[in-house]
């Protein structure tokens, strides 16, 4: 047996690690919350943004739209069909496919697609490399040794952008400066299933008040990966494409804005997209994009911190935004040692400091809770029956991000040690109705995900945390119940419940 000593020593040893998770998700939430104010007092139009005028011949530039696709069976009609009604003069115009497939049917579709495409007198190009090194990096950067453009739009392979596109996007590189136009994501299946409504709750936070509150203030934002366009020579310049991280697109980004290229966010140009149906394509995603911020975060910080031309507001926006996928471990930790936190603070009378600790996450929860009703006001609905279902999504929401937050810090401290892991790609499925049957597609992970069944044990163990609200009295002691937790750990227990169920449903 420990003795009493050794006991509060661990103790309070837990809380300092508990106090420090709260105090930086604190942190994060202050910094949204400027964001937020940012963001309302963000000009909507530049009038005086010079621009191309594509209606004068003289001033059009060539453009080159590279589709970096690996095995996307699915969607590669949809998608060549899309790139054919693409309203840009054809002779300043190239289309790059740049196939990383060894689906032999996807590279037949692919090849017939192209071939429609040059039939109508379009330049596009089927460009095969023997290997994915670099995987979708590499892909990028192989293109670019013959891209003709000047300016390179980069599109995944579920992304469909209107007609016009290029002549709301390609404008705005008159001034020299602009390295990038970045569009907004929209969803063609936001409302296919309770996961398709989070993702775009929380991809539509994302891209309105973070890329708005970022990019109005001048403070670092990121091209998204796709449904933007590049100015070929910023991304020489920066050092072109590496494949060092999960996350290509945000270390190309910081590489260019910290050489002085300046990055342009368009919220009302929407480009729609396809949202993972399956938690197993979710989980794919997720782990990607959050190893990848951390590995940036070890990659660029020092970079961020020691550059001399960037005020320090932006250093720490930048900061702070490749931090952002460690949230999800300090919310962990918070949620993890929470419980024991709970007996802790009843049986050491001189460790109430915990209500003091406690008050930061209340307060950061308010502050999201704040920050992402602008988000929804303008993005859905406003008044008191879009509040009311606001409310229910955003707790809906912050209970399945909650779900994912073992498997997403697994693979932020992957990033943070510096471990190599594999481009997994998201799976595509052109499917925007519940009724429709997905369990054909042929690229989904049948292996089950080892978190799962630690994912299982969380769910009980936060069942075990609100029966703690009751127990902690006969137990201990205390005066009266303790029910302050209790909404924590039942949204704890519902998102790791979902985030359990829905893995065991689809055979992650």
């Amino acid at each position: 047996m420990l003795s009493n000593d050794v006991l509060y020593t661990i103790s309070f040893g837990l809380l300092i690690i508990y106090v420090i998770a709260l105090v930086l998700i604190f942190s994060y939430a202050i910094s949204q919350l400027n964001l937020l104010f940012n963001y309302l007092r963000a000009e909507k139009h530049e009038k005086d943004a010079p621009q191309f005028d594509l209606s004068n011949p003289a001033e059009i530039p060539h453009v080159t739209i590279q589709l970096p696709v690996f095995n996307e069976l699915y969607v590669m009609e949809r998608l060549l069909n899309c790139m054919g009604e693409i309203n840009y003069p054809k002779d300043k115009l190239e289309i790059q496919v740049l196939d990383d497939s060894t689906d032999e049917e996807a590279l037949r579709i692919t090849a017939r697609g192209i071939q429609e495409l040059k039939d109508k007198g379009i330049d596009a190009q089927h460009i095969c490399r023997e290997s994915r090194e670099g995987f979708k990096a590499g892909a990028l950067k192989e293109g670019l040794k013959t891209a003709k453009g000047e300016y390179v739009a980069v599109f995944d392979a579920d992304f469909l952008p209107g007609q016009d596109w290029l002549h709301r996007t390609v404008p705005y590189f008159k001034d020299p400066e602009i390295g990038v136009v970045q569009t907004r994501w929209g969803h063609i299946n936001r409302d296919y299933s309770l996961l398709t409504k989070v993702q775009a709750f929380a991809l539509d936070a994302h891209f309105t008040l973070e890329q708005v509150g970022r990019n109005s203030q001048g403070h670092f934002i990121n091209f998204n990966g796709t449904a933007g366009i590049w100015r070929k020579e910023c991304i020489f310049d920066a050092g072109n494409w590496q494949g060092d991280t999960l996350t290509e697109d945000l270390d190309l980004s910081y590489r260019s804005q910290l050489k002085g290229w300046k990055f342009k966010y368009l919220e009302d140009v929407e480009t729609p997209a396809e949202l993972p149906i399956v938690i197993s394509a979710a989980r794919s995603q997720q782990f990607r994009w959050n190893k990848g911020g951390a590995e940036n975060f070890r990659k660029m910080a020092n970079e961020v911190i020691n550059n001399k031309n960037i005020p320090f507001k932006t250093k720490v926006h930048g900061i702070l935004h490749l931090l952002n996928s460690t949230m999800f471990l300090n919310v962990l930790i918070v949620a993890v040692l929470s419980i024991p936190m709970l007996y802790v603070k009843n049986y050491y009378e001189d460790l109430q400091g915990y209500f003091i600790a406690m008050s930061f996450f209340v307060i950061s929860t308010i502050i999201f809770f704040i920050c992402y009703w602008f988000m929804f006001k303008k993005m859905r609905k406003g008044g008191i029956e879009g509040f009311i279902d606001y409310v229910k999504m955003f707790f809906t929401f912050f209970s399945v991000a909650m779900g994912f937050s073992l498997h997403n810090s697994v693979a932020v401290i992957e990033g943070h040690i510096g471990k190599r892991s594999e481009f997994v790609r998201t799976p595509k499925f052109n499917i925007k109705k519940f009724k429709d049957n997905w369990k054909h597609n042929k690229y989904l992970r049948k292996r089950p995900s080892a978190n799962v069944v630690l994912e299982g044990f969380l769910m009980l163990y936060f069942g075990f945390g609100m029966a703690s609200a009751y127990l902690v009295k006969d137990w201990i002691g205390a005066s009266q119940y303790d029910f302050g937790l209790f909404p924590f750990h039942l949204m704890l227990f519902i998102g790791f419940g979902f985030v359990f169920f829905q893995s065991l449903k689809s055979k992650v």
